[in-house]
């Protein structure tokens, strides 16, 4: 499938404040007194180069939201060049995360986001994740795989949350389809908006870190129009 083309600043903006409504209705992950967990997976072939310089501004958006709940370690995935997935070391700070990505280098090549989606079920199963994140722009993979892999997270109980750059259909059937097989959301978000993307990393971490109490609450600070609200929509 090709790479998305961009989407108009309203129509996105539109579709934050949904998806952050819809995760309200997302299950609460199940906590037993740790800190929560979150994979942040992200595309790294060559054309994400500025969303992946984004998302190294951002991420500590996730931390500081967390903070308020108990706290949350992140772990950075992403894939690049040829049949290359990895995935970091579990971290706590954004210094520490910011770190792992400042290393990593955007390379040309296919999307791997099936063997994202199965890295997440073996680190589940090892200990629980309470969400994954997904930032990209495209799916060059056969849907049906997609399904099976997320259809096995999903009865595993963790919830994907996609932000997909852009406006490619092909790539937000397949995202939606993860996301509904999930029981999380799929969102698209204007290239370069920066604001949308730290709202909607927010919400996911309070979700990550605080179920869907700590969602409501960001919620009522930002507003009945803000991502958090959109989140807790598309949830259930």
């Amino acid at each position: 499938m090709s790479k998305g083309h961009d989407i108009t600043q309203g129509a996105a903006s539109a579709e934050v404040e949904a998806f952050l409504d819809a995760v309200r209705k997302v299950p609460p992950p199940a906590r037993s007194g740790a800190r929560g967990r979150l994979v942040f997976a992200l595309d790294a072939t060559a054309s994400r180069k500025p969303t992946w310089d984004t998302a190294c501004d951002l991420q500590a958006t996730m931390f500081l939201e967390a903070e308020r709940l108990g706290g949350l370690d992140v772990q950075l995935a992403f894939y690049r060049g040829y049949k290359e997935c990895k995935a970091g070391r579990w971290v706590s700070s954004p210094a520490d995360l910011v770190r792992q990505m400042g290393l990593v280098e955007c390379r040309a090549g296919r999307t791997q986001i099936g063997r994202v989606l199965r890295h997440v079920v073996a680190e589940t199963k090892k200990q629980r994740v309470q969400a994954l994140v997904f930032i990209g722009d495209a799916v060059e993979e056969p849907v049906d795989d997609l399904g099976h892999a997320a259809g096995e997270l999903g009865l595993l109980g963790v919830p994907a949350f996609l932000f997909q750059e852009g406006a490619d259909p092909s790539a937000a059937a397949a995202f939606k389809e993860i996301a509904r097989l999930t029981k999380g959301a799929h969102c698209r978000f204007s290239a370069g908006a920066a604001d949308e993307l730290r709202r909607l990393l927010a919400a996911v971490a309070a979700f990550a870190s605080g179920g869907r109490d700590a969602l409501r609450a960001l919620a009522a600070r930002e507003g009945a129009g803000g991502p958090a609200a959109l989140i807790g929509r598309q949830i259930r």
